[in-house]
């Protein structure tokens, strides 16, 4: 991940969020690693939260730290203006954020979700609901990101509880992953939270 800015090749790296949604609850899994190049600065660093004041949206980030701060604050206060509509406030963010010459620039992914979805959001103004196979779904970003994607779906059929997947599939990202840590922030909505 190049810094586009200064055109340098060092960057901070170590971000990985994985979202699970199975059997009416979704997971938000995210590592604690931040590094510098081949350094690592943070290794328990908590890039996943609940959002809101109804605590019943819960996201993780990928990219700056300061940029995501900023973002998850804006979505806060879309939930509060639409009371709580996740897809509402995403949509009314992601506009925002691709039309606003300050945010424009914040260099962030986020994976949001409540009880009933889950979305990626981009800093290109994209909205994406993961293909949900029976109601299921399965979203990752970040630098260990394909790694725990594809460690999801492998276990997704052997493993009924979304929190168990998403923490296994988590561990072995950080095993293939150098920028991926077994540090874990879950966080967790839906039935049984």
């Amino acid at each position: 991940m190049a810094d586009r800015r200064s055109g340098h090749l060092d960057s901070w790296h170590g971000t990985t969020i994985l979202g699970v949604k199975k059997g009416g609850r979704t997971v938000i899994a995210g590592d604690g690693q931040v590094s510098l190049g081949n350094t690592i600065i943070k290794p328990n660093a908590k890039k996943v939260r609940r959002l809101g004041e109804y605590d019943k949206v819960i996201g993780g980030f990928a990219g700056a730290t300061a940029d995501a701060f900023t973002l998850f604050e804006r979505l806060e206060r879309k939930l509060e203006q639409y009371q709580g509509q996740l897809m509402r406030a995403a949509v009314e963010l992601a506009k925002d954020w691709r039309t606003d010459k300050y945010l424009r620039n914040l260099e962030a992914m986020m994976i949001v979700a409540d009880a009933g979805s889950m979305l990626i959001l981009t800093g290109t103004g994209d909205v994406l609901e993961p293909e949900a196979e029976d109601g299921n779904a399965i979203a990752a970003i970040g630098s260990g990101g394909n790694y725990a994607l594809a460690a999801a779906r492998a276990l997704a059929e052997y493993e009924p509880d979304p929190e168990k997947l998403a923490r296994r599939a988590m561990a072995i990202a950080a095993e293939v992953c150098v920028f991926t840590n077994d540090r874990l922030t879950v966080e967790t909505v839906g039935p049984g939270e």
